[in-house]
C-alpha cells in the first residue's frame, strides 16, 4: 500500500511540478510588463494576474481554494493580515484571495531564483535577515505600503511550522507594524496545505481541497508598542483557537 502511495505521490509532483512552470512562463511575461508599473498600481494589476493564474493552476492539480470571511474586508481600509504558514504553497493561497493588492514580507534569497524571483520581487518587499539595516527599511516599506491602500499579508511564525502543535510561536514584527499604523489586524487561518505538501517528505503529497478562513479584524486603535506582547498573545489565541475548532471543517 506505501508502496502505490508513492507512486502516486511521484505522479502528483510531477503533474504539478510540470504544470506550475508551463502556467508560470505564461504569465511571466504579463507580469514583467507590471513590474515596471509604479505602486499602488503594480499591486493592483499584479493581483488581478495572480487571482487568474492562481484561480486556474489549484483547481487543475485538484487542490481547489475556498475562502470564508471576505465580508470582514471593508472598502477603502486597509489590513495588517496574518496568516498560519505549514508549506510553501501557503503564499500562492494566501495572496490571491486576500480581497484587495497586498504585499508579503519574502526572504531575499527566493529572488536569486531564476525568472520565479522575477514574479518574487514583483509582489514581495524583500528583507535580508542577515543584516539590522535591511529589516529596519523592511518596516519603512511595511508602513509606506499600507499608506499606498494595500493590505499586508505577513506570516508571524516565521518559518513553516513542522510541529504537531497547531501554530508555533509568534513573531513581534506583524504586530509592532500594526500598532504604529494604527491598522487593524485580521487573522486567516490556511487548512490542508501541510497535509498537501508535507515536511516529512515528498512521497507523502496529495491533492486536496484547500480552505482559507478570514476572521473578524483586531483593532488596535489606542495601543502602544508597550502592547505588543498582550496583542500578540491576543491573536495567537484567536487563531489557534480557530485551527482547532475549524478543523473539521476543512475535511471537504
Amino acid at each position: 500500500m506505501k508502496f502505490i502511495q508513492k507512486i502516486l505521490s511521484g505522479i502528483f509532483i510531477i503533474w504539478a511540478l510540470l504544470l506550475f512552470i508551463l502556467t508560470m512562463l505564461l504569465v511571466l511575461i504579463p507580469i514583467w510588463v507590471i513590474s515596471k508599473l509604479p505602486e499602488p498600481g503594480r499591486a493592483k494589476a499584479l493581483h488581478k494576474v495572480f487571482r487568474l493564474w492562481m484561480g486556474v493552476y489549484l483547481p487543475l492539480i485538484f487542490c481547489p481554494v475556498t475562502r470564508k470571511g471576505k465580508k470582514y474586508f471593508k472598502k477603502g481600509e486597509q489590513y495588517v493580515v496574518v496568516i498560519n504558514h505549514n508549506a510553501m504553497m501557503d503564499i500562492p493561497v494566501a495572496t490571491p484571495w486576500i480581497p484587495g493588492p497586498n504585499k508579503t514580507l519574502a526572504k531575499i534569497e527566493m529572488a536569486k531564483i531564476p525568472l520565479f524571483g522575477l514574479i518574487y520581487t514583483t509582489g514581495s518587499i524583500l528583507v535580508d535577515r542577515k543584516k539590522d539595516s535591511s529589516r529596519r527599511e523592511s518596516f519603512a516599506r511595511m508602513q509606506e505600503t499600507l499608506d499606498m491602500g494595500i493590505h499586508l499579508c505577513l506570516y508571524p511564525e516565521g518559518t513553516r511550522n513542522k510541529t504537531d502543535k497547531p501554530l508555533q510561536p509568534f513573531y513581534d514584527g506583524a504586530f509592532i507594524t500594526a500598532i504604529k499604523s494604527q491598522k487593524d489586524i485580521i487573522p486567516g487561518i490556511i487548512f490542508n496545505t501541510g497535509k498537501i505538501l508535507p515536511h516529512t517528505g515528498l512521497f507523502n503529497t496529495r491533492p486536496m481541497p484547500i480552505q482559507i478562513h478570514f476572521l473578524e479584524p483586531i483593532s488596535v486603535k489606542g495601543l502602544t508598542l508597550e502592547n505588543v506582547t498582550e496583542l500578540k498573545n491576543k491573536v495567537y489565541g484567536i487563531m489557534e483557537q480557530h485551527y482547532i475548532s475549524g478543523y473539521k471543517t476543512s475535511k471537504l
